[in-house]
């Protein structure tokens, strides 16, 4: 029995709702509309969609379909408020879910997985957004973002309060990125995997200035924990996010059995193969994969200009020493003349 075999049978075992690749397949072979649809995949994604649905890798819980589904602000605000509960460090209620109606443009979107804005019970805002890449100067956009969450806060509390409203009846904000691949400045900290910011006068001077941002880069914290074992609850919550070991998925269930309901979720949205072709494919998240390829591609092709100039740059110098030696040679040449015909 092969390794993959064993994998896929210890989920079963523990998730007796999995199917098998062979029900699976027939299922598919059946209905000529998803025989068709599913041949029409590339070969990467018709196995990817099987070894997930069979249990020989985990689910891809950040995948939009399936975060929100587990996650819905509306059905489940209490996984939504634990969450962030433990990412903010106080107790969460969420109040309602706020559309997405903000300054990001439409090319921003190509690379996010997910983006829920939600107001809480005090009036603050979280927005917690899901990226697949982390995009360049994420500093500059955290902030735009931010900017721009105060200003609708701004606008419909002043709205409300009327004369009645003063500046103190802003709350705080909350831009939170979770990121599946992270760009070179967090690898400058492999040790590091959750990056908090609230700005603070170096004086010491104590004035409430309302932004605060959190950033997770999830590549690094499954590296760092891809050979210990979890402990703490927000890094639980963080392994549920990230891993898809079939290892690593029983001993998070085993460390924390509040994780097993949402996996049987998963796999009981499984049991509709089309919904789950739906889910696990759509056209959102081809597009997704394709934007992901070409944003690696200039990222690519970027740090091959880069070097190139720094190349010519270096050969440009390399010239001018070159000119240099040769003018310093020359003088040298001369005054050697001049000093044999002083003594001659």
């Amino acid at each position: 029995m092969t390794n993959t075999s064993s994998l896929s049978n210890k989920l079963q075992q523990h998730f007796p709702m999995i199917r098998t690749r062979e029900e699976i397949l027939s299922i598919i072979q059946k209905d000529p509309i998803l025989a068709e649809n599913f041949s029409s995949w590339e070969e990467t994604h018709r196995q990817l969609f099987l070894d997930m649905c069979t249990g020989v890798r985990g689910m891809k819980i950040l995948y939009d379909s399936f975060f929100k589904e587990l996650f819905s602000p509306e059905f489940h605000p209490d996984r939504l408020e634990r969450f962030l509960s433990l990412l903010l460090n106080r107790r969460v209620k969420i109040r309602q879910i706020l559309p997405n109606d903000s300054v990001r443009i439409a090319d921003e979107n190509t690379l996010l997985i997910t983006d829920i804005i939600v107001e809480l019970e005090d009036g603050s805002l979280a927005n917690l957004e899901i990226q697949k890449i982390g995009y360049a100067f994420p500093g500059q956009r955290m902030a735009c973002y931010a900017a721009d969450m105060l200003l609708r806060q701004y606008k419909r509390v002043k709205n409300r309060r009327k004369k009645q409203f003063t500046y103190r009846d802003i709350k705080r904000v909350y831009v939170i990125v979770l990121i599946e691949k992270s760009p070179g400045e967090f690898h400058k900290f492999p040790e590091k995997y959750i990056h908090h910011s609230r700005q603070k006068f170096d004086t010491g001077l104590k004035l409430d200035l309302l932004e605060e941002f959190i950033l997770i880069p999830l590549d690094i914290f499954k590296k760092t924990y891809q050979n210990k074992n979890i402990q703490k609850e927000l890094d639980a919550w963080l392994a549920f996010l990230s891993f898809d070991s079939p290892d690593k998925i029983l001993e998070l269930v085993a460390s924390f059995p509040e994780f097993e309901e949402m996996y049987r979720e998963v796999y009981h949205l499984c049991q509709n193969v089309e919904g789950a072709m739906d889910m696990f494919f759509s056209e959102e998240l081809l597009e997704l994969d394709r934007n992901t390829v070409q944003y690696m591609i200039e990222e690519q092709e970027k740090q091959i200009q880069k070097k190139d100039r720094t190349i010519q740059n270096d050969k440009q110098q390399l010239r001018e020493k070159d000119d240099l030696i040769r003018q310093m040679q020359q003088q040298i040449d001369d005054l050697t003349r001049q000093l044999a015909a002083l003594t001659k």
